[in-house]
Parts: C-alpha cells; sequence; structure tokens
C-alpha cells in the first residue's frame, strides 16, 4: 500500500488525480480494492505472460504505432457506431463478472469469458445457463504446461486445450485461487466439457469491431501500469506510473464516439465500473496483443442445468433404485438408476440439501437427475 498524508489519504492516489488532471486524461481515479492492497499481490491479479522474445516495453511501442490507424478508424458501413454485448435488444449476453482473486489466473477468466459470451451469441440465447471452470482451464490444462499462479498463461495456449481437451462446467471444478494440481475436478468432467471448434486472432480494429458485433466477445490481453489501480470509472490511458506486469480480459463492445474498447475484467464487482472497465483504442497494447476470436464452440451432451435450486421434497419406492426429488421451479424428477453408487450418492446429496435448505445445481437429462451439485 502507499504511505497516506496527514489527512489519511493515499499519497500515490494524489499524484495519480494530479496526473490525470494535467493530462486532461477522461477517466477518474479513486481509491479501490486494487489500490488497497500491496502493490507485490496486486501482481498477482495480473498473469498475462509475453510470448517469447517480446517485451512488455515492445508491446507498448507496437500499440503507439497504430495508434493514428486506430483513432482515424470510424464505423464502416452496416456497422454499428458504438456496441456493448450487455445492451442487445434489452438483452445480456456477458456472463456475470467473476474474481480470480490472488492468483495469475486471468487468461482462464478472459478465455472463458470469450467462451460463454461465444455460446450465447450463436444460439441468440442470452440466457444460456453456461458457466465454465477457470479452475479446470488453468489448474488441469495449465498446470500440464507448467504454469502456476506465478507465471501466468498465454491465451492461444488455453483456446488450444479448449479445442483439444475442452472445459467442464463451474460446478465440476469449483474456482479457489491457488496452485492445485487438478486436484479438485469431478470425475464425470469428460462428459461434461464444451469444446472450441477454432479460434483465431484478429489484427485490425475494423475486424475486431466486426467480430463482437457478429460472434461474440474477444480475449484480450494489455499492459498493466500502476496507475490502473486506481481506475473508477471513465475511459482509461495511463497517465502515471511503473510498468507491474500483462493481464487477460475479455474485449465486449466498443465506442466510437468515444474512442474506446469496453472490457470484463475479474477483480470482482468492486472494482471499476462493476468489474467492467473502458480503455482508450491503443492504449497500452490492448488491441494489438493476444487478440483472439472463438469460431464456435461445441455443447456438453445434451441435458439441462437447473441452478441454484431448492428440494422441496424426496419420494421412493420399494423398488431397486427408484428415488424421484422435488425441486423448486422444475419439479418431479427421477434419480439416476444407472448404478447402486451414483444412486445412493446423489440420494444422500439430495437429501442433506433438503435437511439443510441448501441450493443445488442439477443436470436434468430427459427428466432424469444425471448430476447434482450441492451449493
Amino acid at each position: 500500500m502507499s504511505p497516506t498524508n496527514s489527512e489519511g489519504e493515499d499519497s500515490r492516489l494524489l499524484e495519480v488525480r494530479s496526473a490525470v488532471r494535467s493530462a486532461g486524461a477522461r477517466w477518474e481515479p479513486g481509491t479501490t480494492s486494487m489500490s488497497e492492497i500491496a502493490v507485490e499481490r496486486f501482481r498477482r491479479r495480473l498473469g498475462a505472460a509475453p510470448p517469447p522474445g517480446v517485451s512488455l516495453d515492445m508491446i507498448v511501442r507496437q500499440a503507439e504505432a497504430r495508434r493514428p490507424m486506430l483513432m482515424a478508424e470510424r464505423a464502416a458501413a452496416g456497422r454499428p457506431a458504438a456496441y456493448d454485448l450487455r445492451k442487445v435488444e434489452g438483452k445480456n449476453f456477458i456472463s456475470a463478472i467473476r474474481d480470480q482473486d490472488d492468483c495469475g489466473s486471468c487468461v482462464a477468466f478472459g478465455v472463458c469469458a470469450a467462451i460463454e459470451g461465444t455460446a450465447r451469441v450463436g444460439l441468440k440465447n442470452a440466457d444460456l445457463e453456461l458457466d465454465l471452470s477457470e479452475a479446470h482451464l488453468f489448474y488441469c490444462h495449465g498446470r500440464a504446461q507448467g504454469r502456476t499462479c506465478d507465471t501466468g498463461w498465454i491465451p492461444d495456449e488455453a483456446l488450444e486445450a479448449c479445442h483439444t481437451s475442452g472445459i467442464a462446467d463451474e460446478a465440476c471444478y469449483p474456482y479457489v485461487a491457488g496452485d492445485q494440481n487438478c486436484t479438485g475436478r469431478c470425475t464425470d468432467w469428460e462428459q461434461r466439457v464444451a469444446k472450441v471448434t477454432n479460434y483465431h486472432t484478429l489484427a485490425s480494429p475494423a475486424d475486431m469491431k466486426q467480430w463482437i458485433v457478429e460472434e461474440g466477445p474477444l480475449t484480450a490481453c494489455f499492459v498493466v501500469f500502476d496507475d490502473f489501480r486506481y481506475y473508477q470509472t471513465g475511459v482509461y490511458h495511463h497517465v502515471s506510473g511503473a510498468q507491474l506486469g500483462g493481464h487477460c480480459v475479455a474485449i465486449i463492445g466498443y465506442d466510437d464516439a468515444q474512442s474506446c474498447w469496453i472490457c470484463k475484467n475479474s477483480w470482482g464487482t468492486a472494482w471499476g465500473e462493476s468489474g467492467f472497465f473502458r480503455i482508450g483504442y491503443a492504449e497500452c497494447g490492448i488491441d494489438t496483443w493476444q487478440v483472439c476470436g472463438v469460431d464456435g464452440v461445441t455443447l456438453p451432451p445434451e441435458g439441462m442445468w437447473h441452478k441454484n435450486k431448492r428440494i422441496a421434497g424426496l419420494w421412493s419406492i420399494d423398488q431397486e433404485r427408484n428415488a424421484w426429488a422435488f425441486a423448486n421451479d422444475v419439479g418431479w424428477r427421477r434419480v439416476s438408476p444407472a448404478d447402486d453408487t451414483i444412486f445412493s450418492t446423489m440420494l444422500v446429496q439430495l437429501a442433506g440439501a433438503k435437511v439443510s435448505q441448501r441450493a443445488v445445481d442439477l443436470l436434468d437429462e430427459d427428466g432424469v437427475i444425471t448430476q447434482v451439485y450441492v451449493r
């Protein structure tokens, strides 16, 4: 944390405020959840590793070289001058803000956000219940490549893992910050994975905007400077402070009038604009470093997840593996009779959830509960 002055204010915040005013920047700094933690701890909230042979300085210089083109580029015929995937004809196609906590797993969060949004846009279903496991992506696939909370990762490597092996749902492997050797993954993860059909890099700002309008969010990385910790609202431009590392997010929209990208972050809802932020075109490498689009998403086997439901009733009869559960807003569903272990395990979970009044997630396949996750 920064030292405070006699009035108890963060002296570094005063420096940033002064720099913002002097530069005529269009954002407001303030005390945030990220400015209140030590810089070394904040670095663990980053985690985008530059490609081999590329430095953060090189990324910033490349972005600056593209600035004139980006600032001059305006809406093409047939493309909106502004677009926000949270506000498409009254519908929000972007999944909820998450918090990566003290682990350099931002790549997993940016990639999952892009996949979730792409699936919703592709199916034209803003209510699609798709919550992918950042833990599975980072602690299993990333770990297999030698990635840890300290080293971070690279988006195209994460996307390749999503393409070849797939990624399970959050209920299969709930995220908790801290290095894990794939220790929390559910046993039936292979039946629960979503896969990326393909992905590719986008280099043109016009192509990036068109992709957002037609296909969904993009993954992107940028160089984080110290003043970004103090961002509260507005269109961010770097004005003060040293480089602290690379960070991966999802670009979910743009605004040509404000010359900015709209991004989804992974630092919780208490930071920025309720977890989101706006950043200027060509700023800090946001539109030149690892900008990737997901071509398509293959969802897990047919079935519907009923999320956050209460078990109001249980019924069984003196027949082998014949029991039913009643979930609020769902109705009666049979507990899978596939084998003794599955049947008894789920029945115990459902009974425990009923007694303790804990919510559950249920996978319903043609009226049969095949998976249970107690919240």
